[in-house]
């Protein structure tokens, strides 16, 4: 391995860990060499399968449990990394969810969950666990911003409006932060297989207009996002900050 994208040693914390693109992402950190703080709102405390591939890799992997739509929540997960007795290197800012209602049907309930669990807890963890990397003078940010950080997507207008807002963070804060040795970035995902994805992979046409317009002619596995984390996460990525940094076969291309 190139020793600038080597992670031993390192801690990582990975929010939304126990599937899809956070677990994919924490199996590439450990297997880079980091051991995994693994937050999910369902996440098993013993017997997860993020713990398992993290452990088979030979690194150590620890899990949280947190409702991201609970800023006290959030805050306790940042108290609880604060005493671990070892600093946070990587804060991975994964967890998410959505709602797929038309706007005029989209309930302010609905609004009010996307917003929070996708954009405001994502601000109110980097901003605790930020501070003391600024303490530092050295971390890893990476949040998980989307296509439709840059599209307004179809019948998701909460999801829509958060994941522009996490662009927006991601800029705001590498202005911030980059001359204080803290590296604040962004991978853009694609349409991806994943749970989140399913209600369109099992619709014939939405799937077929999706993949028509995908460069690549595929959609894309969790994996796919492994690479670009670690990157981020490395000494490679020293002069990157403030990037957003698209894994979508093609598809902001077209």
């Amino acid at each position: 391995m190139n020793p600038a994208f080597d992670l031993s040693g390192k801690l990582a914390v990975v929010t939304g860990a126990r599937r899809g693109i956070g677990l994919a992402i924490a199996e590439a950190l450990a297997a880079a060499g980091a051991d995994i703080v693994a937050v999910s709102a369902h996440l098993e405390s013993e017997g997860s399968q993020v713990e398992a591939r993290v452990t088979a890799l030979g690194r150590e992997c620890l899990s949280m449990t947190a409702d991201f739509a609970d800023r006290t929540a959030v805050a306790d997960v940042a108290a609880r990394l604060a005493d671990l007795g070892r600093p946070v290197d990587i804060l991975v800012n994964n967890a998410g969810t959505i709602a797929r209602t038309p706007a005029a049907q989209h309930s302010d309930a609905d609004w009010d969950h996307v917003i929070a669990v996708d954009l405001s807890s994502q601000f109110t963890l980097t901003r605790e666990v930020g501070r003391r990397m600024l303490e530092r003078g050295q971390g890893k940010i990476i949040f998980t911003a989307s296509v439709l950080s840059f599209q307004g997507g179809i019948n998701v207008p909460g999801y829509a409006a958060a994941k522009s807002g996490i662009a927006g963070l991601t800029r705001a804060l590498a202005n911030e932060w980059a001359g204080r040795g803290v590296n604040v970035n962004a991978i853009v995902p694609g349409y991806i297989e994943t749970d989140t994805t399913r209600a369109l992979r099992d619709d014939p046409a939405r799937d077929a207009a999706i993949l028509g317009r995908i460069p690549a002619g595929r959609w894309g596995r969790p994996e796919d996002l492994g690479g670009v984390a670690v990157f981020l996460a490395s000494a490679a990525a020293d002069y990157v900050h403030g990037a957003l940094i698209p894994v979508d076969g093609g598809w902001l291309a077209r």
